[in-house]
């Protein structure tokens, strides 16, 4: 009896999460590169169409390219599929064909799923599933029926329905993607859109999770605390980051001269909510403040939340550490908030994740410092905007992407990447044969260090 030859390579669910992104970023490239979707008929250089790729795929925002101008129907409407794909997770898409031929999902794909959507356990994994396709879908239409009020009476009916439908799907994924040409820079005068921008961009980086948490809380009287830690962080960040940069811009007199005061409160209001992961911009970051371009950074380096569509270092991770901070300074051995203990191995994993990416983004930085041409009277913070922005799944830039050498945009495809599947996936899914069977069930002496 011969014994049946098996595959010597096993691919591990979290390994499956990495390789998926990376396949549909490829097959969005190779796409993207055929001169039948760009308004010129040429094709598009491979780097160019898989920087595009990857930025709609993350749901950065990030191009090379004008995404009005270069591509024509056809082109935008793969970049948004790619954005759809990219920001409700690319597992959506096998549910979503299990669901229509009414087929039971198998239990490595219930793996699979609980590892994409970061859940402790395969409890209500498909419940999950359900609620956050029809949540996302009743939102971004949702938003597309509000934007075409404005929309169809200034594009007319087609072309303001498909740029309703389009920017919609962008806002609520975080994309970042416009199909203006220059973002929202001619609405700095319409606080209608930028308000119906900025919830749809809330509603995508809450995360479903939280929104579950919030729609069952009639029924359940109680938030889990992953919500109530996220909704505290991404409230906190919502009103002091409208009161900085309002400060710091001196409530807009200067990057939005000449609108009304309403306006530029919403102006100063979309900058914080935007630095979030969502890449629209309604004011020309070149004229912002050291001030305001700094703490858009750290809004950037943040991000949004767990599970939802945005990227970056995660508001938990802020939270939590946040939390560890102010137990410590009060004499606590545990971090605890709101009548909780967190565990150990959480506070572990938000401080390792917060040193390896803070490290990354420096190095890439540095890289980038040797690699680009800074432009005159533009110092660090030209590339630390780029790269921070990247990490962040954002898609905010001071001018730089555009004229990106080769090795700069590949620099920035690995962020946005990273960013996007999360650094320790990526991580896990490189190391996970090297550490199998060294699970460390044992522990070695302790030795005291002395700290600060």
């Amino acid at each position: 009896m011969t014994k049946k030859k098996r595959w010597p390579f096993r691919i591990y669910p979290i390994q499956f999460i990495a390789l998926g992104f990376g396949g549909i970023i490829l097959l969005g490239g190779l796409l993207l590169t055929l001169p039948v979707f760009t308004r010129t008929g040429e094709g598009t250089p491979f780097i160019d169409a898989l920087f595009t790729a990857t930025s709609a795929t993350c749901v950065t925002g990030l191009t090379t390219l004008t995404t009005s101008e270069h591509w024509n129907i056809g082109g935008q409407l793969i970049i948004l599929v790619l954005i759809e794909v990219g920001g409700l997770g690319f597992m959506m898409m096998p549910f979503i064909f299990f669901a229509i031929m009414k087929k039971k999902v198998g239990l490595l794909t219930r793996i699979i799923l609980q590892e994409s959507l970061n859940l402790d356990s395969l409890s209500g994994v498909m419940r999950l599933m359900y609620y956050i396709f029809r949540f996302a879908l009743g939102f971004q239409l949702l938003g597309a029926v509000l934007l075409a009020f404005d929309f169809i009476p200034t594009y007319g009916v087609v072309k303001g329905l498909w740029y309703s439908i389009f920017h919609s799907i962008s806002a609520f994924c975080n994309a970042g993607f416009d199909l203006f040409g220059d973002s929202l820079v001619g609405f700095q005068d319409n606080a209608y859109v930028l308000l119906v921008i900025s919830s749809l961009i809330i509603a995508g980086g809450l995360g479903f999770i939280v929104w579950q948490d919030l729609m069952n809380y009639k029924k359940t009287r109680k938030l889990s605390l992953h919500s109530k830690l996220a909704l505290t962080v991404s409230l906190s960040l919502l009103v002091v980051g409208t009161l900085v940069f309002y400060v710091s811009e001196s409530g807009g007199r200067y990057i939005v001269a000449g609108s009304s005061p309403i306006d530029r409160f919403a102006n100063m209001l979309f900058m914080s909510v935007t630095a979030r992961t969502a890449g629209y911009f309604s004011v020309d970051y070149g004229n912002v403040s050291q001030a305001g371009i700094l703490f858009t950074i750290v809004l950037m380096f943040i991000g949004g939340t767990p599970g939802s569509t945005a990227g970056g270092l995660k508001t938990t991770t802020f939270g939590v550490l946040l939390v560890q901070t102010i137990s410590m300074l009060k004499g606590r051995e545990h971090a605890e908030a709101f009548r909780r203990t967190i565990r150990p191995s959480v506070v572990s994993r938000a401080l390792t994740l917060f040193f390896i990416t803070l490290s990354l983004c420096i190095g890439v930085t540095m890289l980038m410092s040797v690699t680009e041409i800074l432009p005159r009277f533009r110092g660090i913070e030209y590339l630390l905007f780029e790269t921070f922005s990247a990490f962040g799944t954002v898609g905010l830039t001071m001018g730089l992407t555009p004229s990106l050498s080769i090795m700069g945009k590949l620099l920035i495809i690995g962020l946005m990447y990273i960013g996007r599947v999360g650094i320790l996936t990526v991580g896990f899914s490189l190391t996970m044969r090297l550490t199998k069977g060294n699970s460390g069930h044992y522990k070695l002496p302790e030795e005291s260090v002395m700290i600060g």
